[in-house]
């Protein structure tokens, strides 16, 4: 194998997608509480009141992450059950000091997400991710959480997918909290950077120092032509990844985006908060996406892998479309193109290559059903799996530092906009009884960390 000694392989959930408990124990509501229960939000109506009820659910779940023998399980820790007002709720931190010590038990290592998206609406009604305080809360909050669990887990990540929070949450409105504009937008990425480098330096005070400190970022491998390439890689992926790497914002956004804003709620200092050493950067990849200038007459072509919403999330770039891809589809409409993987490792080991790398999330949703013999017969996720896994280790032998992979999921969930049409899992669930089967993709999964792929 091409693999580096002690690579990790792993699942990963996110609390709201899988816990349910809405409303017991303490916890208040967060932005998808309210966005999901708005009429018209969330396709058929569906909310995560419920979701997989990992909240009642934990050890039996625990009990199928050691079954299938990963190695770490990347989870998400809902900020609304743990602080629903400020103040910390004991048996929400009791729920995941619970969760973390049975992997233990089971030698699973605890990778803990501070922030999938989920921020308490408390936050959101005193301005949200555009204001500066919200950083600073978020903070607060770290330091609390890494109090209680930082002797056990393995790897802290502050944020899942910041770009999405911040331009799909404030720029397109097809995330929550449904807002449409742009300059909150940007204002949103950047008080998500400093949340970030706020909790990475929080979290060193107060855990325990062989922890691991991460964050993910969904990447946009890029194709197409030049000038559409840079503008959208600087609104969707150098936004994140210069700043929280020591390079301070693109000069080539600023100018983009000069129309929109002067860039003036960024602070003196902000940039070396921003830097808070990592010791990990976390790559989720689903699909490569294709863009192209746009001819300003045609029908714009808007393939970009998310629901159309009212505006562009990708800020500055009205004049850039987004391309049909030819060959095979996910059900979520995303081209299949395991070699984006490899490419997209290979560009980061070249441009970043003092910063070692992890897949967090990668996976593909089909619509799986349960046969009449109770089998699930996922051969299309099983293929994609495995090209993908094998795109890994061809950027590991070419030089790419890749430390671990995590699919994309372990259990089929709540999948935000698309509410419960949407199955990602390793393991099928029925949302009217919860059960849960094994699909033909976890055994295959199970027997791929045993053996190492061939």
């Amino acid at each position: 194998m091409g693999f580096p000694e002690g690579f990790l392989w792993g699942a990963a959930t996110a609390a709201y997608q899988i816990e349910g408990a809405a409303q017991e124990d303490g916890r208040a509501p967060s932005i998808w509480d309210t966005f999901s229960h708005t009429p018209g939000k969330v396709l058929n109506g569906d909310t995560g009141d419920v979701a997989t009820d990992h909240y009642h659910r934990r050890q039996e779940d625990v009990a199928t992450m050691s079954e299938l023998g990963i190695g770490a399980y990347r989870f998400s820790i809902s900020w609304s059950r743990v602080l629903p007002d400020g103040t910390p709720n004991q048996k929400g931190m009791d729920f995941y000091s619970r969760l973390v010590d049975e992997l233990l038990e089971h030698g699973i290592a605890p990778v803990a997400t501070l922030y999938h998206w989920d921020l308490p609406q408390v936050l959101e009604d005193a301005g949200g991710w555009p204001e500066r305080d919200t950083a600073r809360r978020f903070a607060d909050y770290a330091e609390r959480i890494g109090r209680v669990l930082g002797d056990r887990v393995h790897t802290w990540t502050t944020l899942n997918e910041p770009w999405c929070s911040a331009f799909l949450g404030y720029g397109s409105g097809v995330h929550a909290p449904g807002r449409t504009d742009p300059v909150d937008a940007l204002r949103a990425a950047h008080h998500l950077n400093l949340a970030h480098g706020l909790a990475v330096r929080a979290l060193r005070g107060v855990v325990s120092p062989s922890a691991q400190h991460s964050v993910t970022l969904n990447l946009h491998h890029l194709r197409g032509d030049a000038e559409a390439v840079r503008r959208v890689d600087a609104v969707s992926n150098r936004v994140f990844l210069d700043p929280m790497l020591g390079s301070g914002y693109p000069a080539d956004l600023l100018d983009d985006t000069a129309h929109l804003t002067d860039w003036s709620f960024l602070h003196d200092g902000d940039a070396e908060i921003i830097a808070a050493p990592l010791d990990v950067l976390g790559v989720n990849y689903y699909s490569p996406t294709l863009v192209r200038e746009w001819d300003g007459v045609s029908p714009r072509a808007n393939a970009d892998g998310h629901r159309p919403g009212a505006a562009t999330p990708f800020v500055g770039c009205d004049d850039v479309e987004f391309a049909e891809q030819p060959g095979p589809h996910t059900a979520m409409d995303w081209p299949i193109d395991a070699t984006g993987m490899e490419e997209l490792l290979l560009r980061l080991h070249r441009e970043y290559p003092h910063t070692p790398l992890m897949i967090t999330e990668n996976g593909a949703a089909f619509d799986d059903v349960v046969d009449g013999d109770g089998r699930v017969r996922d051969d299309r996720r099983v293929a994609y799996l495995r090209d993908h896994i094998a795109a890994v280790e061809r950027a590991c032998r070419a030089g790419a530092d890749v430390r671990g992979y995590f699919a994309w999921s372990l259990l089929d969930n709540f999948e935000w906009a698309y509410g419960y049409s949407k199955r990602f899992g390793l393991v099928h669930v029925d949302y009217t009884t919860g059960e849960r089967t094994w699909k033909d993709s976890a055994s295959w999964y199970r027997d791929t960390i045993a053996r190492g792929p061939s």
